[in-house]
């Protein structure tokens, strides 16, 4: 399926001009961009969480999924007391979240949506969002202390005086909304990434489904199947690569598997 704001690219060159589409900012006149990115490795995957994934009465489970994370976690995480902290760290280690992953690199978005062999067959795409925009959007309680802070996006320890918890998070206005959060440093990975991650005000939000409502904040880049075997060398020469968005020894080797690879 194509959205309205589908940017579909034929060749390397038209992907980068995709990847850098408005970056110029006018006010400092240098080159930053205003844009987060998602890679995925088929056009046709959505914006749901895992929590959604989760199936069930996922909602209702969202809370005791943290808590039992927090019970179970504390002797290999310490991450303090700030919900939005251990949420992070949750997520981080695969417990079904609202949080999405997110990175301000165009090349980190680029790689995950060609690092699955299973997927070469199948059109690419990246999600583009302007998470600067999507501030207009956001409680006015929220949007005075990102402002206050001089920053577009929120960190735990700018989030937590305001809101403690999910709960009260979806209190703050009827309408849905997304705010992008940034870990904190947890290990090399999250770094190396680039990463943040966004999330909606209710479990049951789908950020696709708002961005519909508000086609001004996004636009999506399709890499046709057959470049992703360009894209992917190109990539490798480039140095991104397992072996540096996942350090340790399994990043290695899916780095090597696919280096020793024949189409």
């Amino acid at each position: 399926m194509e959205l309205d704001n589908d940017i579909v690219v034929q060749s390397w060159e038209e992907l980068q001009k995709a990847l850098f589409h408005n970056s110029w900012d006018e006010r400092i006149n240098r080159f930053r961009s205003p844009y987060i990115y998602r890679g995925l490795g088929s056009k046709k995957y959505d914006l749901k969480t895992s929590l959604i994934r989760l199936g069930g009465d996922y909602g209702k489970l969202e809370h005791h999924l943290l808590r039992n994370f927090k019970k179970y976690a504390h002797e290999d995480a310490s991450p303090g007391n700030s919900i939005w902290n251990w949420l992070a760290v949750a997520q981080h280690h695969g417990l079904p979240t609202r949080l999405l992953d997110w990175t301000y690199s165009p090349y980190v978005a680029l790689h995950f949506a060609t690092a699955d062999f299973n997927n070469f067959d199948k059109d690419a795409a990246i999600w583009c969002i302007n998470y600067v925009k999507t501030n207009n959007y956001i409680p006015e309680i929220l949007r005075e202390t990102i402002y206050a802070e001089g920053s577009n996006v929120f960190t735990p320890e700018i989030l937590e005086p305001v809101c403690s918890s999910l709960k009260e998070l979806g209190t703050f206005q009827e309408d849905d909304f997304v705010i992008f959060l940034e870990p904190p440093s947890l290990d090399a990975r999250i770094v190396h990434q680039f990463a943040l991650f966004s999330m909606m005000s209710s479990p049951h939000a789908v950020l696709n489904d708002w961005l519909a409502d508000h086609t001004n904040l996004y636009f999506r880049i399709i890499i046709p199947a057959r470049l992703k075997w360009e894209v992917r060398d190109k990539l490798d020469q480039a140095n991104i690569t397992e072996r540096v968005l996942f350090p340790g020894l399994a990043g290695l080797s899916q780095w090597l598997r696919r280096h020793y690879t024949t189409t």
